[in-house]
C-alpha cells in the first residue's frame, strides 16, 4: 500500500492509460478522483472497477481546458477527501497530420487540451496541493521521435516538459514535480486510424518488439507518485522500451 491515505486526482482517467493509472494507484490504497470530460459511462465503469478491488474512488467531471472546471475540480475533491496529494496530468488528445494540413482549430483544440489543461491545473495545484506532495505530468516520446505528423501534438508535449523543469524550482514546499514520456501504447486513442504495418513498424522501433501496455506505464507513474521517489524532481523520465 505505496499511497495509503493519499489523495490523487488523475485528469482523464475513464480510460487508457489513465485508467490504468487510476486503478493501479487506488490498488496501492490512494484514493482516487477519477475526472473526465464527456465519458460518463466508462467513469462509472472505472470507478465500479476500483470498488470491486476495495478502493475508493469518486469520479468529477471537469474540462481541464477550463479554468473555473479546473477551480471545481480542486475544490470538491477537498471538500469530498480534506486534501489532494498527488496530481496526475494525464488528460490529452492526439490526432496526426502533416503540418500543412493542421487547422487553426486543430491547433487551438492540442494546445488548449494539452498545454492550457497542465497550466490551469498547476496554477490549482501552486496553493491548493498538500505539502510534499507529487506532481506528474503526462509528455510523450514523439517530442524526441520528430515523426511526420506529428508536428502539434509534440510541440504541447515539448511544451508540457518545459513547464515541469520550471515549475519544480517554483512550486516548493516539498512539492516535487516530473513529467512522463510514455512511447506507444495500446490504447484506444493511440491505435485509431493506425494500419497493422504501421503497428508492426513501430513497436519493431523498440528493444522489446511490441508497444507498451497501459500497465507499463501506470507502474512508473506509481513510482513517481510514492514517496521513494522524492528525489527526482523536474525530470522527464522516458518510458518506451528504449525507442529513444
Amino acid at each position: 500500500m505505496r499511497l495509503k491515505d493519499k489523495v490523487v486526482i488523475v485528469t482523464g482517467s475513464s480510460k487508457g492509460i489513465g485508467k490504468e493509472v487510476a486503478i493501479l494507484l487506488a490498488d496501492n490504497g490512494a484514493k482516487v478522483i477519477v475526472n473526465y470530460s464527456n465519458s460518463d459511462a466508462e467513469a462509472k465503469a472505472t470507478i465500479n472497477i476500483i470498488k470491486d478491488n476495495g478502493g475508493t474512488a469518486f469520479a468529477i467531471k471537469a474540462d481541464v481546458s477550463q479554468k473555473d472546471d479546473v477551480i471545481q475540480l480542486f475544490d470538491k475533491t477537498i471538500e469530498i477527501f480534506g486534501k489532494v496529494d498527488v496530481l496526475v496530468n494525464n488528460a490529452g488528445v492526439m490526432a496526426s497530420k502533416k503540418l500543412k494540413d493542421n487547422t487553426e482549430e486543430d491547433f487551438d483544440h492540442h494546445f488548449n487540451v494539452n498545454v492550457k489543461g497542465i497550466f490551469n491545473t498547476l496554477q490549482e495545484a501552486e496553493s491548493k496541493l498538500a505539502d510534499n506532495g507529487n506532481i506528474i505530468n503526462f509528455s510523450s516520446s514523439t517530442v524526441k521521435l520528430m515523426l511526420p505528423t506529428y508536428a502539434i501534438y509534440s510541440a504541447t508535449k515539448a511544451a508540457v516538459e518545459q513547464m515541469t523543469r520550471v515549475f519544480s524550482k517554483e512550486i516548493g514546499r516539498g512539492i516535487s514535480v516530473n513529467a512522463i514520456a510514455p512511447g506507444p501504447t495500446e490504447t484506444e486513442l493511440f491505435l485509431k486510424g493506425k494500419t497493422p504495418e504501421f503497428i508492426k513498424q513501430l513497436s519493431s522501433m523498440n528493444a522489446f518488439n511490441r508497444l507498451a501496455k497501459p500497465i507499463d506505464i501506470a507502474q512508473v507513474v506509481l513510482f513517481l507518485a510514492s514517496d521513494e521517489s522524492k528525489w527526482i524532481s523536474g525530470q522527464v523520465i522516458g518510458a518506451n522500451g528504449a525507442m529513444v
